[in-house]
């Protein structure tokens, strides 16, 4: 358990990466809070869809309450710091009333004013369902956390595309639940046989996750990179060539998996302990590529 606290500080690795790869193009200084609420979101969608793995995994009601509480809080830093980028000044200097304009007049300010809307709603019915579980469903949670995760891709740079909004929601939704419901099987996950019911099934859900994630990255970023050069020319061009080759290490990662971890797992001759270091693995791979994702969204 303990170990998955590093996918924080690796997150923030991977940004630190993109930052260091972006050179002279400007990256909107949001971006490490950006990561962090990113993996929260995705924290949170992946709790809430355990119970569509199997109907014997209950909510984590408190669990999720914490996480979505956290989710929320960065969404509202991430606030003030786009706020303050559009006043111009720096997040301690920004005015009251400079804020309250930004929220009010500027598209971004009430993309994020609903974006925190969703999470706080999420941390609110999710502090509900751990003290009437009885009353409470993870359904509700589930679409929430989705809507909420959406709202951002779709009104990104790619909404300007042809088709660009629609494929922007699919691509952040399928990592968010690629990345979310591995880490949510390492955080509740802790028997032999937990493991060999629910990692097949995970893993039937992964190659879908894998297969959406991949092409519609692809189309993203052969429309807003334009063409190979670019690739090595500028800074988001050499953030998106790193998220790729770190993305194609995970798809033969999760090829290997599926060869010598799920079907061994599946048939019991694999300790609890040897697929919980595996799951950990694999997530914190998933952290530096959720950082690198994040300040590319945030590279102009």
């Amino acid at each position: 358990m303990k170990w998955l606290l590093l996918v924080v500080p690796i997150g923030l690795c991977g940004a630190g990466i993109a930052w260091a790869l972006a050179g002279n193009d400007p990256v909107q200084p949001e971006a490490p809070t950006r990561v962090l609420a990113d993996c929260a979101g995705a924290t949170v969608l992946g709790l809430a869809a355990l119970p569509r793995l199997s109907e014997r995994l209950s909510p984590s009601w408190r669990l999720l309450a914490v996480v979505a509480g956290l989710w929320a809080a960065m969404e509202f830093a991430m606030l003030v710091f786009e706020a303050s980028e559009v006043v111009g000044t720096s997040a301690r200097e920004l005015g009251g009333s400079q804020f309250g304009d930004y929220l009010s007049e500027v598209s971004g300010g009430q993309i994020g004013i609903a974006i925190l809307i969703g999470s706080g709603a999420v941390a609110g019915y999710s502090a509900f369902g751990f003290r009437r579980p009885d009353r409470a469903t993870a359904d509700l949670v589930l679409v929430f956390t989705a809507v909420t995760l959406a709202l951002r891709p779709i009104t990104g740079h790619m909404s300007q595309q042809a088709f660009g909004s629609l494929l922007g929601a699919v691509h952040a939704l399928a990592a968010s639940a690629w990345f979310g419901v591995l880490l949510a099987l390492a955080l509740t996950v802790r028997t032999r046989g937990e493991w060999a019911v629910l990692l097949p099934r995970y893993s039937r859900w992964a190659l879908v996750l894998a297969a959406t994630v991949t092409l519609t990255g692809i189309v993203n970023g052969l429309v807003r990179v334009g063409g190979v050069v670019e690739l090595a020319t500028t800074g988001y061009g050499r953030i998106l060539l790193a998220k790729t080759v770190l993305l194609a290490g995970l798809l033969a990662l999760g090829w290997w998996w599926r060869t010598r971890w799920v079907p061994v797992a599946a048939d019991h001759r694999m300790d609890a302990e040897s697929s919980l270091r595996r799951a950990i693995f694999e997530v914190l791979v998933m952290a530096v590529v959720f950082g690198l994702a994040a300040t590319l969204a945030v590279t102009a």
